[in-house]
């Protein structure tokens, strides 16, 4: 998954580093936000611990992308040293994971809180959320954890270039193992994407439908508040989230189907949005929540009048 230099190389280093500096930027606001709300409360609700599991694994997720990045254009062969490929990608793997995880955590947080339905399960689920928060982090960090593990063990099997053993006889039985293991590797990893995947389509779905039940019964009503709007922007933000959210999917998936080929063209533009996805993301949640909205705007013309009196 390296650029070449002579293409797209130095274009991917340079526009992959302003995407990752303004999404680490973005997301250490989101977790200064969050960390000093802690210290003032002495305590998080559900909605602000996945914020700040979010926040942090978007941060280094961003840091080891960069890295990785600008290792495999400036110094590509550094990654040859052996244990720095492996626990680059491993990191970098554990990290893809368990943002597209926690991202997915936030969206049936948000169907679960915030939809109304009369269903049983669904009120039960609704009473038990704040218990059942700290484990789906706890979950979707176990599962980045096996994904990091397949990720480093299958590097580790990689033929180098030395390798005596994908000479002559044993080169089509080696390349057969190697297919079978990738395989494994990628159908378990595509089999994670794609199950958080269906877990936000379906929570954004009953999320939509509720709140457009709950719009449709304020307009028979014919009251008109605060709250139509309130349920409106959050419409808004929900569907902004699902459709970054199936392209970035379908982002995942390309790399998945193209690390083997040497696609310089297309990955350029895959690696391109998927730097994007986390930081954008995370703005789009910061207007979304008036607490971070708030501090936001307050923040912005001390930082306007500072760059002035520069």
């Amino acid at each position: 998954q390296q650029f070449n230099v002579t293409s797209y190389g130095a274009m991917a280093v340079a526009i992959t580093t302003l995407e990752a500096f303004a999404g680490m930027w973005i997301n250490t606001f989101i977790v200064s936000v969050i960390c000093m709300a802690w210290i003032k409360k002495k305590t998080l609700n559900s909605n602000e611990k996945i914020l700040l599991f979010l926040g942090c694994s978007r941060f280094w997720y961003l840091c080891i992308a960069w890295v990785y990045s600008f290792l495999s254009v400036i110094y590509p062969y550094s990654l040859y040293v052996h244990p720095t490929l492996q626990l680059v990608v491993s990191v970098y793997v554990f990290l893809n994971y368990f943002n597209f995880c926690v991202s997915a955590c936030l969206c049936v947080f948000y169907c679960i809180k915030i939809g109304n339905f009369r269903n049983s399960f669904f009120i039960y689920l609704k009473v038990k959320i704040d218990r059942i928060v700290p484990w789906l982090l706890l979950g979707s960090m176990l599962l980045a954890l096996v994904i990091c593990i397949l990720g480093y063990d299958t590097v580790e099997r990689l033929p180098s270039k030395n390798d005596s053993s994908t000479c002559r006889g044993n080169f089509w039985e080696e390349s057969i193992k190697m297919e079978e293991h990738l395989f494994n590797a990628y159908f378990l990893t595509g089999l994670g994407y794609t199950a958080s995947f269906i877990a936000v389509i379906v929570s954004a779905l009953l999320l939509l439908f509720s709140l457009w039940r709950h719009k449709r019964n304020m307009q028979t009503n014919s009251t008109k508040d605060l709250s139509m709007d309130a349920h409106i922007k959050a419409m808004k933000s929900i569907l902004s989230f699902l459709v970054m959210y199936s392209i970035n999917f379908i982002c995942l998936i390309m790399t998945i189907i193209y690390s083997a080929e040497n696609e310089n063209v297309m990955m350029f533009f895959v690696y391109v949005y998927l730097h994007a996805f986390p930081g954008a993301h995370s703005l789009i949640l910061i207007f979304s929540n008036p607490k971070l909205e708030k501090t936001l705007l307050s923040i912005l013309p001390c930082v306007k009048c500072k760059v002035c009196m520069k």
